[in-house]
């Protein structure tokens, strides 16, 4: 099967800039995974399509501020550094502009000094390993200074980061937001639960690698970047709850069907369990645990795309794909959603 066979024609005005003033205001997609069928509401409709002992997976990782600017010293010149891996004692991995200027021994400075930083070594792919000094605790420096890493396609600043975070993160290590999520309000998770459907927390630390562009024609051929996820024992024990009682494993979004994916037995069943994942899921992928997804709409050839395809059909997915073009709905992070089931 080849990345082209996953392709299809976005008109670049679609690509949603900035979000909504009402997060739970999106458009909302369905699709029926077994006929295809679709049908148009709103993000707030999503009770209607729940139904009591359902089970929302929910990624609550929060999305690290990792963009740094800052200037070189002495010099002045400006820089940019992006936190991409923590390697302990002040360490990381990150990427860094202008490259060129950037080399082992380099001095850095951030907030009027009250962030330095000194560039240790030289990696592939344009990386460094990065030696921060501070005083204090990282992470809240990091909260004053460090500016939200948005995707590549949107051009727009983002003026509340709080609007790049799910109302319910709180495991803070996502280099990206897992944006399915961010269409949920307080208000509707409340309905939810009143309602009788499940919350289940799981956790995936997404990377900047959900960027990475398929090169290779033949998608058996791509190497999917690894990413750490984790699924707590009270998260494993719902889950296996929902099953038995009949209920539905509802994921939202792409992340949380990747943690549990890789780490359900092949019965379907949970335990508690954290590791790394690069697992690749593209149609003819045989799903252990899901059995709904919502989703946001992803970029022509990528991953994503793939993945949800394997759960509903290239052909469906595609259809879809070009209805939502044709109804001028939002793509991509800050775009609206979709909800894939069977027997819409």
């Amino acid at each position: 099967m080849k990345t082209s066979d996953f392709y299809y024609d976005l008109p670049p005005e679609l690509i949603a800039q900035t979000p909504l003033a009402r997060r739970d205001g999106s458009r909302l997609m369905t699709l029926d995974r077994e006929t295809g069928a679709v049908s148009h509401r709103h993000f707030y409709d999503l009770p209607s399509l729940l139904r009591p002992g359902d089970c929302l997976v929910l990624n609550d990782s929060r999305v690290l501020p990792a963009r740094l600017l800052g200037h070189r010293v002495p010099t002045g010149g400006a820089v940019e550094v992006l936190l991409l891996n923590d390697q302990g004692d002040g360490l990381w991995e990150c990427l860094a502009k202008p490259g060129r200027k950037l080399h082992a021994g380099a001095e850095l400075s951030f907030g009027d000094g009250q962030l330095t930083a000194t560039v240790e070594a030289e990696e592939s792919e344009g990386r460094r390993l990065v030696c921060f000094h501070y005083d204090g605790i990282f992470l809240e420096i990091l909260e004053q200074l460090g500016r939200m890493p948005l995707p590549p396609y949107i051009k727009e600043e983002l003026e509340d980061g709080e609007r790049y975070q799910t109302v319910y993160a709180r495991e803070t290590g996502s280099a990206a937001a897992p944006t399915a999520g961010l269409h949920f309000t307080e208000a509707l998770l409340q309905q939810l639960v009143d309602q009788g459907i499940r919350l289940a927390y799981i956790t995936l630390h997404v990377g900047l690698g959900t960027f990475r562009p398929v090169k290779a024609d033949e998608i058996t051929e791509h190497h999917m970047h690894s990413e750490f996820c984790r699924i707590d024992a009270a998260t494993a024990q719902l889950l296996n709850e929902t099953r038995r009682q009949g209920g539905r494993i509802v994921c939202v979004g792409t992340t949380s069907c990747r943690t549990i994916e890789s780490f359900a037995a092949e019965d379907g069943s949970f335990t508690e369990r954290s590791g790394w994942t690069d697992i690749f899921i593209y149609p003819g992928y045989r799903f252990k645990a899901m059995d709904a997804l919502i989703t946001n709409f992803h970029l022509p050839e990528s991953t994503l795309v793939m993945l949800v395809s394997a759960f509903a059909g290239r052909e469906h997915v595609l259809s879809a794909y070009a209805e939502a073009v044709r109804q001028r709905y939002r793509f991509f992070s800050f775009g609206d959603a979709m909800f894939i089931a069977s027997g819409l």
